[in-house]
């Protein structure tokens, strides 16, 4: 009779549930009734006013009674792993990759997904293998809000996730089995965007920023100027969610032009190694030792003096000895093997097939482009980090580290820079025929700005020249800013002449012989300092008194004597700057793998600096690494000096 009456009861509050277009809930793990409330969109008196007992009887797998009009259609708790980091475990004598993921509580699985080559080899002892770090967390997901998703040829994880507004790890927890890398034409799940939510995240007043780690709301605001109520009315799942690695916000423009000019702290990885295992690595520069003739001498030292990819590559050699000569006296000790590349890609792929790079730490090189791009695509599958120290490739590498900063950052620099400048000043753009676009996309950041560029000739050639009577009638009295872009050396010297000329006080005189004085403060500047404003007829006293500023890649502020001296000392003359940049970068590389144990590691938020070069390595939308780190540069006294790192 009892049994009964108990079914009878549930009988009962399933038909009460129905006619009330009721549904119930199971209290997870860390839910309160604020935030069931905000799940299913209802209030906290809601709740209340059909669970009296919830206000003093709320537990874990406690049952409530929910409105079902407010309910998503299927609601489903699971635990997801958020990848936050990787740890380098080097294998013992006789483990297995079972006893490993039992050691660090992961799976042979997700081993594996981090170490490619052991889909295809056994474990050996003395293998290097990245052991994921995970979080674990609790998501609800709505299926109400899914669809299918086909991935596009070179999309990566992060390109999707900001396509759809969500994060990296949100995708990966919608995905489960989608690997590290993509492949286009793979499903995936994502969430179902209306047309109306696809128009508001395509307006033009908006753009798109990636939370970095230990990003909170306090560091957000003196980052982007925006305030928690801020950014939780912009991003609503915020409110929900809480602020998390990865996740894709929206934030107006205005804030994007704050991160520009952000300052990140240069840290010194030399005061807290940890990983103080030998390090191999690979240096791969084009020696051309095949093309050289060492049965002639004096053949050969003009081959040597000519030929300028062995001119850098012996300078940029000897500026990776003397790093390894560093690195050892830290306690950081290396095996380098060098290959010569003889800048020819058939060479190289005699190079790949008789060598074996998926034991190296890291591959240095090479310094052009087609073979840069075919060692980044072999190396790929094993995840060996390719850096390259001078060329950059637009295609699409997952262990491409790209040690020079894109010219599209470094401008956004340079312009965010000028932006910050309160002080009254009208702008003025000279460029070329070459250089339109650059001068279209200054008049969009700086709408006030007047426009010229060069003459031509009846026949429309250009002539790289202005006439003085149109840069005085542009140029007013007061501060004015000159962005002048160009790579013709004969236009950046009549340009800086003919403004350095109407710098400070001059004195006009009109038709009746009237004076009028006019007092001018001239600041020269542009986003691409190149060979043209280093030409001889280009006057650095003109420059130094225009106050001349661009972005640039180095700054040798910390160039040591003490280094200066080893160097000349072990191979008897002064480092050039590409010695200087084959020591920063080796250097770097160094530092990061005996700090981290790798170089696939969130370090966006601080920076590097050796003697010339810094380093801040950010991770890519689209996959693979680039360096975000440069300086503001200033003529200042004939000498050169930072305004900004």
């Amino acid at each position: 009779m009892k049994k009964f009456l108990i079914i009878l009861g549930i009988i009962a509050f399933n038909s009460l549930c129905n006619a009330q277009n009721l549904k119930t809930h199971n209290v997870q793990v860390g839910e309160t009734v604020e935030s069931i409330a905000k799940l299913y969109k209802i209030t906290p008196q809601d709740i209340y006013a059909l669970n009296p007992d919830a206000r003093s009887n709320f537990s874990l797998n406690s049952v409530l009674i929910i409105p079902k009009s407010f309910i998503p259609k299927s609601i489903s708790s699971e635990v997801v792993k958020e990848l936050i980091s990787y740890k380098v475990y080097k294998v013992r004598r006789k483990e297995t990759l079972f006893g490993i993921a039992q050691k660090f509580n992961v799976t042979v699985e997700e081993i594996k997904a981090h170490n490619k080559e052991l889909y295809s080899k056994s474990l050996r002892r003395g293998d290097k293998i990245y052991i994921p770090q995970f979080k674990m967390t609790t998501n609800q997901i709505s299926t109400q809000v899914i669809q299918k998703y086909t991935v596009l040829p070179k999309e990566g994880k992060w390109r999707i996730a900001y396509k759809f507004g969500i994060s990296v790890p949100d995708l990966e927890a919608l995905n489960p089995a989608m690997g590290p890398f993509l492949k286009a034409g793979q499903q995936l799940n994502v969430p179902n965007i209306s047309d109306t939510d696809k128009k508001v995240i395509e307006e033009d007043d908006y753009g798109y920023y990636t939370v970095k780690a230990k990003e909170g709301f306090f560091r957000l605001e003196k980052k982007l100027g925006l305030t928690q109520e801020q950014l939780e009315l912009l991003n609503p799942e915020l409110i929900d969610q809480g602020l998390k690695l990865g996740m894709v916000l929206k934030i107006p423009k205005r804030s994007i032009q704050n991160i520009a000019t952000e300052t990140f702290p240069i840290v010194n990885l030399s005061d807290s190694l940890v990983d103080f295992s030998p390090k191999k690595m690979a240096l791969l520069l084009p020696f051309k030792t095949k093309s050289i003739d060492f049965d002639s001498l004096n053949l050969a030292k003009i081959q040597l003096k000519r030929d300028g990819f062995i001119n850098i590559s012996t300078d940029f050699y000897a500026g990776v000895v003397m790093a390894i000569d560093s690195a050892k006296r830290l306690g950081i000790s290396t095996k380098l093997e060098v290959f010569d590349t003889n800048a020819q890609p058939l060479d190289l792929k005699t190079v790949l097939l008789q060598t074996n790079f998926s034991n190296f730490d890291a591959v240095l090189g090479p310094i052009t482009t087609q073979n840069l791009e075919l060692i980044a695509k072999y190396v790929e599958k094993d995840s060996v980090p390719v850096i390259s120290p001078f060329v950059k490739t637009k295609n699409i590498y997952h262990n491409l580290f790209q040690t020079i900063p894109d010219e599209t950052w470094m401008r956004t620099k340079m312009i965010n820079y000028v932006k910050s400048d309160t002080i009254p000043h009208q702008t003025l753009i000279i460029y070329d025929a070459k250089n339109l676009a650059t001068a279209n996309y200054l008049k969009t950041e700086f709408p006030e700005a007047t426009l010229l560029t060069s003459k031509k000739d009846d026949e429309g050639l250009e002539q790289f020249f202005l006439m003085l009577e149109d840069v005085q009638a542009a140029l007013l009295s007061g501060r004015t800013l000159v962005f002048l872009e160009s790579n013709n050396v004969g236009f950046v010297s009549n340009v800086t002449s003919m403004l350095n000329a109407m710098n400070g006080i001059t004195i006009l005189k009109d038709e009746d012989d009237n004076e009028t004085e006019i007092d001018r403060d001239i600041f020269l500047m542009t986003t691409s300092k190149n060979r043209a404003f280093e030409g001889s007829n280009i006057s650095n006293y003109d420059l130094s008194n225009l106050h001349f500023q661009y972005p640039s890649v180095n700054f040798d502020s910390q160039f040591s004597e003490a280094f200066e001296q080893r160097y000349i000392q072990q191979f008897g003359t002064f480092p050039n700057k590409y010695a200087i940049r084959g020591f920063d970068v080796t250097m770097d590389i160094l530092l990061r793998l005996s700090k981290f144990g790798t170089l696939y590691t969130q370090t966006s938020s601080f920076q590097t600096a050796y003697l010339e070069n810094k380093f801040q390595y950010v991770l890519q939308p689209y996959g693979g690494y680039k360096n975000e780190a440069g300086y503001i540069l200033k003529y200042e006294d004939l000498q050169i000096v930072k305004v900004q790192d």
